[in-house]
Formats: C-alpha cells, structure tokens, sequence
C-alpha cells in the first residue's frame, strides 16, 4: 500500500505532462483523494480552485517539510514502542490476547511491531472467506467470532479500528467476563 499526497502526485504527473483539474477529499479509509488529470495541452477542462486550496493546506500542514517527516518516524516507532510494552505487560500477567478483524491495516501493523501468534493467540472476522485462513506474515489464524464466547479472553484487539463501533456493539458479551477493547491506534486505548 502506499500514500500519497496531492502535491506528491502532481509532481509525479508533471513528468508525464499531465494536470490535476480537480480533487475531492473523501473520508473512506481515513481520508483519500479522488483526483481528476487532464493532460497539459488540453484547454477544454478548467482547473477548479480546491486543487490550489488542497495545495496550500498541505503545504499549510508541513507535508514539504523533511523535518516533520522524521518526527513523524520517531512517533511510529514510539508508537511500536508502547503496543509492544502493552503486549509484554498483558503476557506477563497471564492475559488471553486476541484480535478481532484481519484488514490489511491491522496485518500490516502487526508485521511491523513483530506481533505474531505467540503474543495473539487469533483473530476472527465476519467474512466467511478470510476464516481457516491465516494472516500473512504473522500466521495468526482466522477464525470464527463465536469462538470468542468459548474461550472468553481478556483483552480483543480491535484490528478494524475504523468499524471500532460496530465491533464493540456486535461483541459487547465480552463484558460479561470481565473482557475489555483494545485499539492500538492512533493510540492504545483500553475500555
């Protein structure tokens, strides 16, 4: 997966002679960009203003900036700093640590912080065609949610964080138990 920004692309675009004429931000995945190019000759097309508003609010935000790219890299690796140092904490005190979903995103965050089937004994996810499957990297299985009401753990990590509300609802029985949330990001929140 990579990301871009608006000024990113359009750099990559000059190359190639071709203009952005017009950009939306949407909300899906935590923010994208839906980007509409013509090509440089083409004088049919009027280039709207939000490409040039979108432009100076990242500019406005620091994206030209290396320095803001390296503290953003110091955070990331704070950040795996802290859900490494939660996951110690909670083996150490004999807590049953499982996750609940198995986007790319929550894959990709567990290959990076070293999270494997050890530390997260499964994950479950509603789709029939991820469970019996394993996340790639870690091996962690996918299974079933049911399963959580039989092994009652701990702590369910929620890996989807972006239906963190919709999974808390569907899976509130965990309180019963004692059992509490966990999302990892954009920091470690128990609940």
């Amino acid at each position: 997966m990579s990301y871009f920004s608006l000024l990113s692309i359009q750099k990559i675009l000059n190359n190639f002679k071709l203009i952005i004429f017009d950009v939306e931000e949407l909300s899906i995945h935590g923010g994208s960009l839906r980007i509409y190019v013509k090509h440089e000759e083409n004088t049919k097309i009027k280039n709207e203003e939000r490409v040039n508003e979108l432009i100076e609010k990242e500019v406005n935000a620091g994206l030209t900036v290396i320095s803001n790219y390296e503290n953003f890299s110091q955070q990331v690796n704070d950040t795996k700093i802290k859900i490494w140092n939660f996951f110690s904490s909670a083996i150490k005190n004999n807590k049953k640590i499982v996750g609940y979903g198995a986007p790319a995103k929550g894959n990709t965050m567990l290959n990076f912080c070293g999270i494997g089937k050890e530390l997260l004994e499964y994950t479950v996810d509603i789709s029939p065609h991820k469970q019996g499957l394993f996340l790639p990297g870690t091996h962690i299985p996918i299974k079933k949610p049911d399963i959580i009401k039989q092994t009652k753990p701990d702590y369910v990590i929620i890996l989807s964080w972006n239906f963190r509300d919709e999974i808390v609802e569907q899976m509130n029985y965990i309180r019963e138990w004692g059992g509490k949330f966990v999302v990892l990001h954009p920091k470690i929140e128990i609940f």
